[in-house]
C-alpha cells in the first residue's frame, strides 16, 4: 500500500485529496506547512503533492531542503504557469507539476504513472529532520545546512541512540552499555568526553546543542 504525503495550506484541497486517495487505497498524511511536512517526511511517504506558494518555507525551498535525502517523486501543485517557474521546480527536485484548479481524475493518473515508473528499487534511507539539522542513519550522517559534520564512530552511535528516542533520559552507564557491549567495563567519563565533543563540533557549525544533560542522571536528545 503506497504512502501520500499531501502538503498544502488549503484546508479544503487537503481533505478533498484525503478522501479521492483513501478511496483509491493509499495511506495518506497531511502537513499544512513545511514544518509538519518534515515530521512526515521522516515515513517515508512514495510520493509527495507538494504546494508551492505556501507561508514561511514555500514548496520550492522544502523541495531543496529534502531532495538529497529522499529520492521519492514530488509533484508540485501550483497555480503557477509561466516556464521560469516550471524551471524552477524541476532545478529544486520536483519530478511534475500539477496547475491548479486541476481534474483530481487526471492527477490520480499522474500519481499512478509517477509510482508505477519510480517502483523504488534503490534503497530507502531513514532521516531525522529536525529544523536545519539532518541525520541520515542509513549513511550515517550528520548534517546541518546542507553542511556535513564530521563525527567519529562512537559520536555518531551515541546521537544515533538519544536521537532515535527525543526526551528520554539514558544514564552514562546505559549507554556505555549499549554502545560499548555489556562486558565492558563502563567508564562515565568516556562517555562525557564524547558528548564534549560533540557538542563542540556542533557550535564549531552554528548549531545549537540538542543534547541535553540531565544532571546527576545522564543525556537526552532535545525535542523539536
Amino acid at each position: 500500500m503506497y504512502k501520500i504525503l499531501i502538503v498544502d495550506d488549503e484546508l479544503d484541497l487537503r481533505k478533498l485529496l484525503t478522501d479521492y486517495f483513501e478511496m483509491n487505497g493509499y495511506v495518506v498524511m497531511t502537513a499544512k506547512n513545511s514544518q509538519e511536512a518534515l515530521r512526515h517526511i521522516e515515513k517515508q511517504p512514495d510520493l509527495i503533492l507538494l504546494d508551492i506558494n505556501m507561508p514561511e518555507k514555500d514548496g520550492l525551498e522544502l523541495c531543496r531542503a529534502v531532495r538529497n535525502f529522499i529520492s521519492c517523486p514530488i509533484l508540485f501543485l501550483t497555480a503557477r504557469v509561466e516556464d521560469a517557474d516550471v524551471i524552477s521546480g524541476f532545478r529544486a527536485g520536483g519530478d511534475d507539476y500539477i496547475q491548479k484548479p486541476f481534474s483530481i481524475h487526471e492527477l490520480g493518473a499522474r500519481v499512478e504513472a509517477h509510482l508505477r515508473r519510480e517502483n523504488r528499487s534503490q534503497h530507502k534511507t531513514s532521516i531525522k529532520f529536525s529544523e536545519d539539522l539532518v541525520i541520515d542513519y542509513s549513511a550515517r550522517s550528520l548534517y546541518f545546512r546542507d553542511e556535513r559534520i564530521s563525527l567519529a564512530k562512537k559520536e555518531f552511535d551515541i546521537i544515533e541512540l538519544l536521537s532515535t528516542y527525543p526526551g528520554m533520559v539514558f544514564d552514562k552507564e546505559r549507554i556505555f552499555e549499549k554502545l560499548w557491549g555489556i562486558g565492558d567495563e563502563g567508564d562515565s567519563a568516556v562517555i562525557v568526553e564524547h558528548v564534549r565533543r560533540i557538542r563542540y563540533k556542533l557550535k564549531e557549525h552554528g548549531c545549537e546543542d540538542r543534547i541535553e544533560t540531565v544532571w546527576g542522571v545522564g543525556y537526552k536528545w532535545r525535542k523539536s
